[in-house]
């Protein structure tokens, strides 16, 4: 199963590689690719030769979120509608993630920004090349954090830092990341494959209802309230959304020049 442009899916002996296949949009997600993963996430979570789950990007970049270049209306004003949609694919993807019972290993070749944030932190285990980077960027295109990362930052390095990267966003690199407690692992790009594999064989080989339950019970516990944060970002985020200076951002990215927010 694939998502036109969108993702490409490798089965192993007992592990399923999804690799995200827009390198030189940097990956970024359309709505109808996060749904076609949500399906494709709830699938798996059925499929006991499945033990492992790996997600990854192809080219340079890990994931750089939701694709802004995607059209709108024929002047280019923002449809809300559409980016809800988005919006509520983006939800489907890390409640799936959640429920998945394998575990499920990002493997960050690059940038993970916006959405791409959010996405690796949603996976039970990072492991990152040292070139890679982490970036809520949302404030910066006049938004919010949203598929999870309001808690799943904050229940990693605790509120000081989630709101340090929520309102100043900044790029925290990979060592950055690793010393924080946000990721597990960070190597050298060109030992990335091979330590991802040898991390996928380990799981691969373990006790499968052991590590679901455990898997369950930490992410029961740590990540209660993910259904109420998802809530409270959509909410937030579609008010945002309808809002002036998501469409000055929206404008200003197309135009390459910085924006200029007015509203209050």
């Amino acid at each position: 199963m694939s998502s036109e442009d969108g993702f490409a899916v490798l089965r192993g002996v007992s592990s399923l590689e999804i690799r995200l296949t827009r390198p030189t949009q940097l990956n970024a997600l359309t709505a109808e690719t996060l749904n076609d993963l949500a399906d494709l996430l709830h699938e798996t979570a059925s499929d006991p030769a499945i033990r492992v789950v790996t997600l990854t990007g192809e080219g340079r970049a890990f994931c750089s979120g939701a694709d802004l270049g995607e059209p709108d209306n024929e002047d280019g004003s923002v449809r809300p509608r559409h980016w809800v949609a988005t919006l509520n694919a983006a939800n489907r993807v890390i409640q799936a993630l959640q429920a998945t019972p394998q575990p499920v290993i990002a493997v960050v070749n690059g940038p993970a920004v916006g959405f791409g944030c959010s996405l690796a932190l949603a996976s039970d285990l990072i492991i990152a090349s040292e070139k890679a980077y982490f970036l809520l960027a949302f404030t910066d295109v006049a938004l919010m954090p949203d598929g999870g990362a309001s808690l799943l930052v904050a229940a990693s390095i605790g509120r000081s830092r989630a709101l340090h990267l929520a309102l100043v966003p900044e790029r925290v690199p990979a060592r950055s990341a690793l010393e924080w407690g946000l990721i597990y692992k960070v190597v050298p790009g060109s030992d990335l494959d091979s330590a991802a594999t040898e991390l996928v064989d380990r799981l691969a080989n373990g006790a499968p209802r052991a590590l679901a339950k455990t898997k369950s019970a930490i992410n029961g516990l740590s990540l209660s309230l993910l259904d109420q944060a998802l809530a409270l970002e959509t909410a937030g985020q579609s008010e945002l959304l309808a809002d002036s200076d998501f469409q000055e951002a929206i404008s200003a990215f197309r135009d390459k020049r910085p924006p200029s927010f007015m509203s209050r």
